[in-house]
């Protein structure tokens, strides 16, 4: 069976209570031309996994259509490459919440953002599995 490249509403970093947490409580690293913020724990009722967001700041770029193409180059650089990361994370009992803040102020590129959130999704796993083997 084929890997399913999807970003349905459920992997979406939507509930208020949720990001002020993250932002509250979990940790941040800064990998240009993101930075990222996430909050690793364990699976609740609510079933392991990952979730995330995105934002890009108006200060930088004043027009709406390129927040939103930002935005929608680093939702689809992360569908690509979610499938085994959000395996990873689910089959270790975990439930990641993820936020994407790009800080550069001039537009990037596809080829960019996808090379980028690779080297973000690496350290993350990094991470994940620091934290686990710590908290065995």
């Amino acid at each position: 069976m084929s890997k399913k490249f999807t970003l349905g509403k459920h992997e979406r970093l939507k509930s208020r209570k949720q990001i002020d947490e993250l932002f509250a409580q979990g940790n941040n690293f800064y990998q240009p031309p993101l930075k990222v913020f996430y909050l690793c724990k364990k699976a609740e009722a609510e079933g392991a996994g990952v979730k995330m967001g995105v934002a890009v700041s108006s200060k930088n770029f004043k027009r709406a259509v390129n927040r939103n193409r930002i935005k929608r180059l680093v939702r689809e650089a992360y569908r690509l490459q979610k499938p085994e990361f959000a395996n990873e994370v689910t089959t270790s009992g975990k439930q990641l919440a993820v936020f994407f803040v790009y800080t550069s102020k001039e537009l990037i590129n596809f080829a960019a953002v996808h090379e980028t959130m690779k080297l973000i999704l690496q350290r993350l796993r990094k991470l994940i599995h620091e934290n686990h083997s710590q908290a065995s």
